[in-house]
């Protein structure tokens, strides 16, 4: 089968990036465009000022459903990520543009029995037990369905537009979460992404946001939270300032001007009023726990819990 508009897709790449438009991408963003999208090539060939460039929105992880709205001629195509709530955007989902041939159309036949995800901060997919790396860089909160039981050790994969399963180390992957999980377990996933480089519109292990370390983090227990920070804050119930606790989010806003910023709570508040929280930090390039600075503190609006 084909890709079709008006129908859905998946990522068959370990992580698809969203632009803003075929005509924003830059010479440098050229190995996020091929049809095995190197992510860390990508983003190890980027300067400081171009990872945060305006034409990356968001990224999207293999088996990642979207609604494919529109084909073009020279191989791109438009795309609502249903997975993403965005409702400012798109009531269906965050909107934008990748590369066609980082798709493939849905098998029925694969089917949702035993869902997996994937634990591991970053894996690899192999053609066998031990044998050839296919597809590297499969990150943190990547769902994917069991192809069969373990063995040795490892565990046969469904993979989207691969014709037979692929195979990862069994305990790089837990069952799907059935139950909601606890906000320490969340913040457990972002802190294991300390260091990891700021990307604007960034959402996986390779490079990462401030919204999108909370999306992912959540993400990896089957929650799926809104893609921005506005609209996180939309979608989370607010605390009175000093209720907060390890995992809560805190979200920063400019007088008059909307959400901007969001952290994850790391402590409670102490009797002096300092607090701290683990981020993706614009200003510094990664991610990053800290305890907030006056200037930070100055824009915080309110703590709220998911």
């Amino acid at each position: 089968m084909e890709l079709q508009p008006g129908r859905e897709a998946v990522v068959r790449v370990a992580v698809a990036t969203l632009w803003t438009s075929p005509e924003a991408v830059r010479p440098v963003d050229r190995p996020a465009l091929t049809a095995g999208a190197d992510i860390p090539a990508w983003v190890s060939g980027l300067n400081t000022d171009q990872q945060v460039g305006d034409c990356v929105l968001s990224q999207l992880l293999l088996g990642e459903r979207v609604l494919v709205s529109e084909l073009r001629p020279d191989g791109w195509a438009r795309v609502v990520a249903v997975e993403q709530p965005a409702a400012k955007l798109d009531p269906r989902g965050y909107p934008g543009w990748l590369p066609a041939d980082q798709l493939t159309t849905v098998d029925p036949a694969t089917g949702t029995d035993h869902p997996l995800v994937v634990d591991a901060t970053v894996t690899e997919l192999h053609a066998s037990p031990s044998g050839p790396v296919v597809l590297p860089g499969v990150v943190v909160g990547t769902r994917l369905v069991s192809a069969g039981p373990a063995r040795d050790g490892w565990r046969p994969v469904h993979v989207p537009g691969r014709p037979t399963p692929l195979w990862l180390l069994d305990n790089h992957l837990a069952p799907a979460s059935a139950t909601s999980p606890v906000a320490e377990q969340a913040l457990a996933v972002a802190q294991r992404l300390l260091d990891v480089v700021y990307i604007w519109g960034g959402l996986s292990a390779h490079g990462i946001d401030c919204s999108g370390l909370v999306h992912l983090a959540w993400r990896r227990f089957g929650v799926l939270l809104p893609r921005d920070a506005d609209d996180q804050a939309v979608a989370t119930t607010p605390l009175a300032l000093g209720a907060e606790r390890p995992g809560d989010l805190y979200f920063f806003a400019r007088p008059g001007r909307k959400i901007h910023h969001i952290g994850i709570v790391t402590a409670t508040a102490s009797n002096d009023g300092q607090r701290r929280m683990l981020h993706a930090c614009y200003r510094r390039r990664r991610v990053i726990e800290e305890p907030l600075p006056a200037e930070r503190t100055a824009t915080l609006v309110g703590a709220h819990r998911v």
